[in-house]
């Protein structure tokens, strides 16, 4: 095998791996696929992309307070983005931790309210911590166990489980936890002193943050470092590889979602303790949906997902500025995150195209450098093959 083959195979080999080239090509293509986009709506609507984009990063990153309401939306993005990171990297699809979320909101409200009501701080937080994850949890349970028991898709039933809570927890508070006092205001009265999460720096920043944080660590431990870690990103190769491995799949199906749905429903918790104090209309307001744009820019790297949440609530915020200064719609923020997950989703389908590519030319390349009869070179040239495949 010739100098010239080798190095042809080395290199071809280094671009086939998943390796950071790959992401970092996803990541820009969406990047700039959502700049473009958004350039293309902005000047649709008659307005500078150039001072639109400026204006956005103004109002996310320009002062202090619209830093901390940046990260008053990372708390939930990351939650979320943990809650479809887990799942998907056992190719289980979660579409419902908008419906996670929510049951979290409802069962922290209710421990609260009714379970702990008068119990002081360190009795009534962990209560209603655990209460959260809980509720998301349990929710995320019924399409689990509809898929292992009845192969039902988990795709579409965690999807129609989110209008399932909403509608639930609309009940609740227009209904029977409807506060009397509250002047015919649909909500529920506000939770204890001893429920709510402190306020940091005077604003509305609380340790949710630092909670999604350590979350994001401990879940990154275990999927790297356990043997739950493991086996779920085995199962996440195929039914065939965890079956090779002896793994019941269908176990690490509801642990997998149990522990997903109590991500999202820590999300929930979050917001109710942490800044609405009550249960009422704008806990469901697309956190859950964000999560999975969050968890894919991540590229289901928990350590990567606060990063990307930051970044999306970054969108958000700067989004805000767009209607207030330029007069232009709130939907422009969604059409923006529509574009960035198109983008990841377009970046990845082009870094596999251009993988592939390579690795024909290589292939074709090493071909051509191997002698015909030679059966030294048609050795290599097939180990050759199988490097690159």
């Amino acid at each position: 095998m010739t100098a010239a083959t080798q190095t042809s195979a080395q290199n071809a080999g280094r671009r086939l791996s998943p390796n950071t080239s790959r992401a970092l090509f996803a990541l820009g293509f969406a990047a700039l696929f959502a700049l473009v986009s958004g350039g293309v709506i902005f000047a649709c609507y008659g307005k500078n992309p150039f001072e639109a984009y400026w204006l956005m990063a103004q109002g996310a990153f320009g002062s202090w307070y619209s830093l901390t309401e940046v990260l008053v939306k990372a708390a939930p993005f990351t939650y979320t983005g943990l809650a479809v990171a887990l799942a998907a990297t056992m190719q289980l699809w979660n579409i419902g931790c908008e419906g996670q979320l929510v049951m979290g909101g409802v069962f922290a409200t209710g421990t609260a309210l009714f379970i702990v009501p008068e119990s002081p701080a360190l009795v009534a937080l962990p209560a209603v911590i655990i209460a959260g994850a809980l509720g998301g949890a349990l929710w995320a349970l019924v399409p689990a166990v509809l898929k292992v028991t009845s192969r039902v898709s988990e795709i579409l039933s965690t999807l129609l489980l989110n209008y399932v809570a909403i509608i639930f927890m609309e009940h609740l508070f227009y209904g029977p936890w409807r506060d009397p006092a509250g002047m015919g205001f649909p909500g529920t009265a506000m939770i204890s002193e001893a429920a709510q999460l402190p306020r940091l720096f005077g604003t509305r920043l609380h340790p949710g943050l630092i909670g999604a944080l350590f979350f994001a660590l401990l879940l990154y431990w275990v999927m790297s470092r356990s043997a739950w870690g493991y086996r779920v990103r085995t199962a996440g190769k195929g039914p065939q590889a965890a079956r090779y491995a002896g793994f019941d799949s269908g176990r690490l199906t509801l642990t997998a979602m149990a522990v997903s749905g109590a991500l999202a429903g820590l999300a929930g918790m979050a917001e109710i303790t942490g800044l609405h104090h009550r249960l009422q209309a704008g806990l469901a307001i697309g956190y859950g949906y964000d999560g999975i744009i969050v968890a894919f820019l991540a590229r289901l790297n928990p350590l990567a997902v606060p990063v990307a949440a930051v970044a999306l609530g970054g969108l958000m915020v700067g989004g805000e500025q767009l209607q207030s200064r330029l007069g232009l719609p709130a939907s422009i923020s969604m059409a923006l995150e529509a574009a960035l997950l198109f983008g990841v989703l377009g970046g990845e389908a082009l870094a596999r195209w251009r993988e592939r590519r390579n690795a024909l030319r290589a292939a074709a390349v090493g071909n051509e450098d191997s002698p015909a009869g030679s059966t030294t070179d048609t050795q290599d040239g097939s180990q050759e093959d199988r490097n690159v495949r």
